[in-house]
C-alpha cells in the first residue's frame, strides 16, 4: 500500500526543556465573576469591562538573566468571548519549539485562556483543562465547566487554563482542505453496508492522507501529535512561572493527561482523567471500542424511549426500539430521506447516546425518518438541530453551511485535519485494506448496531509512518491519577478506564459511576463522582482504593 510521505522532521527527546520560575512572584487578579452576578453583568455590557491585563515572567536556570518567555494576559478573540459570556476570560500566546529536538528552531504558538481564582489564600495553582477530540478547542471549556456547576472550591484553587493545542483554532492551526461537498466529512468513519463498502471507502481516505500532505504548507503536520501536546503542556506550565501543574481531561484529553503524567511525573501535580481512551493513544482497537460503547450504552436510551412510545413511536419496549433501529438504518441505506442515509442515521444516534440531553433530539429526527417526513427532516436540518447531536466528526449537516457552496472549505476543517494528524501520527495504523475488511466482518457479526462503522478504514492507513514511538504509560511515580469513568459510554467504553488502571497500577485509582453517557465530573449528576474528584482536586485526598458510585 502507498504511504503519503510529510516532511522528515529530526527525531524527537523524552522531554521538553526545562525552565526555572522566580520566587516570589505575585500576579495582579481580576476580579471573578460568577452565577447570577455574571448574568447580571452581561445584560448590563459590563462584563468585559472586568478584564485586566496582567503578566508573568519565567526566567531561565540562570536568575539573573533576562525573561526567556513572558505571558501577556489581555482580551480573548472575539468568538472565544462570545462563546465564554457571560464568564470573562483573558487570553494569551506561548511559543513553543515546533520540533522538540530543536528548541530554538523554529517555534509556533499556543493560544491559552485563564479563568484567574480570585481567593490568593486558598490558590494552589494552575488546572490545565482539555475537552478532548483530538482536535477540539479548550478555550472556552472554563466556561463550560462553570455552567455545569464546577465547585466554587476548584475555582478558589486554581487558575483554570484552558488552550487550544497545537494545530487547533487560534493556535498556529493545521488544514488539510476539507471542502463542504468532499467525500471526507467525517472521522468517525462510515457504516460499512458490505465488503464492497471499504473498498469504496479505502479510495475515499486515500485521497484525504494525500490531501493533508498537500496541504502541509508550514511543515506542522508532522508534529502535531501526543507527545507534542504533553511537551507543550510543561511549557506552558513552565511559561506560567508553575512549578507544578494540574490537569483534568476528558476523552482524548485522558489519552494527553496519561502521557503528560507519565513524561513529566516531577512536574505534574493532580491528574484527573475522565471517559478514557485507554492509553495514550487512540489506536484500531480504541477504535473498534466504539461499537462496544454504543452497544452497552444503547439500552438506557431503548428504556428511555420506550417510555415515551406514544410520543415518539419508536417502541414500546426497549427490544423493539432496538428491532426499529435496525429496520430504519436497513430502510435509509436503500432509500435515504433528504440526503440522510443509513450510515448517517447510525452516526446520528451514536452521538446522541453521549448524553440524555441529546435524547430528545434524536427522537425527533428517528421519528421524521421513519415516517419518511422529508419535510420534517429538512426542517430539522434548517433548525441546526443536528449539530447538537453528531458528535467528534460526525458529518456535517446541510444546516452548518447555509450560504456555503459545496466547494468551499468545511467549518469542520481544522478539528477533522488535527483528529486525524494526531491519531495517525501517535502509532502506525494498519496499511493492509483486507485488514479492515476482516475488522469490519467480525465487528458487524459481533457489534452489529456500530461495529461496521468504527471497524472501517481511515487515512492513518496511507499516512507517513510515526516519527517517534507512543509514549508508554509509567507505573512508577507519585499516586496522582484519579481515573473517573462511566459504566456506560458509547465513544470510550468501561474498558478503556480499566486499561488506564491496570497500567498505571499504584499510581492511580478508578472511579467506576453507575451512569451513561460521554464526561463524568461536573458533566455528569453523579453526586459521589463529584464528590471523590473535588475532594482529591482541592484536598489532596485520593481515595484508598478503587471506588464504585451508585446511580444517582
Amino acid at each position: 500500500m502507498k504511504r503519503i510521505h510529510f516532511r522528515s522532521p529530526h527525531p524527537i527527546p523524552t522531554r521538553a526543556p526545562r525552565h526555572g520560575a522566580p520566587d516570589g512572584e505575585r500576579r495582579r487578579r481580576r476580579p471573578r465573576v460568577r452565577g447570577r452576578g455574571a448574568a447580571l453583568l452581561a445584560v448590563l455590557g459590563l462584563v468585559g469591562a472586568l478584564a485586566a491585563p496582567a503578566a508573568a515572567d519565567v526566567r531561565p536556570d540562570d536568575a539573573g538573566s533576562e525573561p526567556t518567555t513572558r505571558v501577556e494576559w489581555g482580551p480573548c478573540p472575539a468568538d472565544v468571548a462570545t462563546e465564554a459570556a457571560p464568564y470573562v476570560l483573558t487570553c494569551a500566546k506561548v511559543p513553543v519549539p515546533l520540533d522538540y529536538s530543536d528548541p530554538g528552531g523554529e517555534q509556533i504558538e499556543l493560544q491559552i485562556s485563564r479563568m484567574a481564582s480570585d481567593n490568593p489564600a486558598e490558590r494552589r495553582g494552575v488546572l490545565l483543562l482539555n475537552p478532548g477530540g483530538p482536535g477540539g478547542s479548550g478555550l472556552t471549556q472554563s466556561s463550560l465547566l462553570m455552567s455545569r456547576g464546577l465547585p466554587d472550591s476548584v475555582l478558589d484553587a486554581y487558575d483554570l487554563i484552558g488552550m487550544d493545542t497545537r494545530g487547533v483554532g487560534h493556535s498556529t492551526r493545521i488544514d488539510c482542505g476539507f471542502t463542504i461537498g468532499g467525500e471526507y466529512f467525517g472521522n468517525v468513519p462510515p457504516y460499512a453496508v458490505d465488503d464492497a463498502a471499504v473498498v469504496q471507502r479505502a479510495k475515499v481516505v486515500e485521497a484525504a492522507a494525500e490531501q493533508c500532505a498537500a496541504n502541509d504548507e508550514n511543515g506542522l503536520l508532522r508534529h502535531v501529535s501526543t507527545a507534542n501536546m504533553a511537551r507543550d503542556l510543561d511549557s506552558v506550565r513552565a511559561a506560567l512561572g508553575e512549578e507544578k501543574a494540574s490537569f483534568l481531561g476528558y476523552s482524548y484529553g485522558s489519552a494527553l493527561g496519561a502521557a503528560y503524567a507519565s513524561m513529566f511525573p516531577e512536574t505534574v501535580d493532580r491528574v484527573v482523567l475522565d471517559s478514557n481512551v485507554g492509553d495514550t493513544h487512540l489506536n484500531q482497537e480504541g477504535l473498534r471500542r466504539f461499537a462496544q460503547g454504543v452497544e452497552q450504552t444503547f439500552p438506557d436510551f431503548a428504556k428511555w424511549a420506550a417510555k415515551r412510545h406514544t410520543a415518539y413511536g419508536l417502541g414500546r419496549t426497549p427490544a423493539q426500539v432496538r428491532a426499529n433501529y435496525f429496520e430504519t438504518a436497513e430502510r435509509l441505506d436503500r432509500d435515504p430521506v433528504q440526503g440522510v442515509d443509513g450510515g448517517l442515521f447510525r452516526q446520528v444516534v451514536f452521538g446522541g447516546l453521549y448524553s440524555e440531553l441529546t435524547y430528545g433530539r434524536t427522537a425527533q429526527l428517528w421519528q421524521s425518518l421513519l415516517g419518511g417526513d422529508a419535510a420534517g427532516v429538512q426542517r430539522l436540518l434548517d433548525d441546526n438541530l443536528l449539530d447538537g447531536v453528531l458528535s467528534d466528526g460526525a458529518a456535517p449537516t446541510a444546516a452548518a453551511q447555509d450560504g456555503a457552496t459545496a466547494d468551499e472549505v468545511s467549518p469542520l476543517s481544522n478539528a477533522l485535519s488535527v483528529f486525524l494528524a494526531t491519531t495517525c501520527n501517535d502509532v502506525e495504523w494498519p496499511e493492509d485494506v483486507d485488514a479492515y475488511r476482516k475488522a469490519v466482518a467480525e465487528d458487524r457479526k459481533k457489534f452489529p448496531m456500530f461495529g461496521a462503522a468504527s471497524a472501517n478504514i481511515l487515512p492513518c492507513a496511507y499516512w507517513s509512518e510515526p516519527i517517534e514511538p507512543p509514549v508508554q504509560i509509567t507505573d512508577e511515580g507519585p499516586t496522582n491519577v484519579l481515573i473517573l469513568q462511566n459504566r456506560r459510554d458509547p465513544v470510550t467504553p468501561l474498558a478503556g478506564g480499566e486499561l488506564l488502571r491496570e497500567k498505571f497500577g499504584d499510581r492511580s485509582r478508578l472511579v467506576t459511576v453507575d451512569a451513561s453517557g460521554h464526561g463524568v465530573y461536573a458533566l455528569g449528576n453523579n453526586a459521589c463522582a463529584l464528590n471523590v474528584g473535588t475532594t482529591y482536586l482541592v484536598e489532596g485526598e485520593m481515595p484508598k482504593r478503587d471506588v464504585s458510585c451508585r446511580a444517582g
